[in-house]
């Protein structure tokens, strides 16, 4: 037994976990899961970072959930909740969301999924399966819809990266060339029937997320067949680097439940123009009312790190705000970071200062993402 184990007996762990082991992987508590954050066989997070940029990379995503909303009202319901419009979706289309509170900060962002007529996927953060989970169901009680937890019966497997589609069509009998990003099929994946293949992922690259049985015999199967086709295993340290690069937000950090939709620049993704939601009337008065902050990229121009909860300081000394995600860029070779600050210091090219060890060092407000993968052709 590990230590992380004997000082935290009620770690949850994944159908892989004993795989992740076996790899000698470097093993992390995180919201309340034990998962790898690197693997010394593949390098380590900055190898992995690259081979899913240059090439592919396998992650093993269990610890996320899933809630399915199934019934003659699930649509009904799933608009109530969630901030697009999910009218719009076709039957095996999907798009990003999220969960607002009344006042109009989240609960938490999501990925939609339409499977069929009446049956929705809502894909939910692993730290707030529960809390999702709970609101979701206290929030379509007036709807006739069935809502179920079903974050326990998969293995969620994501394979990333350019060669990702390559890869997987060496498993699978699915026409993935017919998938576009953000859509579903099914198919038959390493000997499995009618597994759910998803064009989606959390990286900033092409890539597919799978779903399988959540027994420990036939997710190790379909793992190992995944590195045996190629792919390099990837743990968090590289998949938060990675969707770093490409500015995909993270529970907590980005978002949450004192930010809103505005000031965390998601907009595009929220609908005010369909019929009411939890949080829209908050947001219509918010948007009214004008920003405080908001997200702002920033790459170092002097010599540091900036790490999350940095103090953001003015040129004279004033803290005006604070990084909510940074590290060294691997693709990039830049140290970057996002950070929220009041509008009048969001301008681009404008030089604010990162408070590192009680010093300022200068940093250069630039455009996001840092990272946009290249488009084929």
């Amino acid at each position: 037994m590990s230590a992380l184990e004997a000082t935290t007996p009620n770690i949850r762990k994944t159908a892989l976990n004993a795989v992740h082991r076996q790899m000698g992987a470097k093993m992390v508590q995180f919201n309340g899961w034990d998962m790898p954050v690197e693997y010394p066989s593949s390098g380590g997070i900055i190898a992995e970072h690259m081979a899913v940029r240059t090439a592919v990379g396998v992650f093993d995503v269990s610890h996320m959930g899933d809630i399915r909303l199934t019934g003659p009202e699930a649509l009904g319901a799933v608009q109530h909740i969630s901030m697009n419009d999910a009218s719009r979706l076709a039957i095996g289309q999907a798009q990003y969301s999220a969960l607002l509170y009344p006042q109009g900060t989240f609960v938490d962002d999501v990925i939609v999924h339409r499977l069929a007529e009446d049956d929705y996927l809502l894909v939910i953060n692993a730290g707030t399966r529960e809390k999702d989970f709970n609101w979701v169901r206290d929030n379509t009680r007036e709807f006739n819809c069935r809502v179920e937890n079903i974050s326990d019966d998969f293995t969620q497997i994501a394979i990333q990266g350019p060669r990702a589609a390559e890869l997987l069509e060496t498993l699978t009998d699915a026409r993935l060339g017919e998938v576009r990003f953000y859509w579903v099929t099914r198919g038959t994946v390493c000997g499995l029937r009618d597994i759910l293949i998803a064009r989606t992922g959390y990286t900033g690259e092409d890539g597919f997320e799978i779903y399988v049985p959540a027994d420990e015999g036939t997710s190790a199967r379909v793992w190992n067949q995944i590195l045996q086709a190629g792919a390099v295993a990837c743990g968090l340290g590289a998949r938060n680097t990675l969707r770093l690069e490409s500015r995909l937000p993270l529970y907590e950090h980005e978002i949450s439940d004192t930010i809103n939709v505005w000031e965390a620049g998601l907009d595009r993704f929220c609908k005010m123009a369909k019929p009411e939601f939890v949080g829209r009337e908050a947001l219509e008065r918010a948007r009214t009312a004008g920003v405080k902050r908001t997200l702002v990229g920033l790459e170092m121009v002097e010599r540091g790190i900036a790490r999350d909860g940095y103090k953001i300081l003015a040129d004279d000394g004033r803290e005006i705000g604070y990084v909510t995600s940074g590290s060294p860029a691997p693709f990039l070779k830049k140290n970057i970071a996002l950070a929220y600050v009041p509008p009048e210091f969001s301008r681009e090219g404008s030089t604010l200062k990162v408070e590192i060890r009680g010093q300022g060092v200068a940093a250069r407000v630039v455009p996001t993402p840092f990272y946009k993968r290249p488009k084929k052709g």
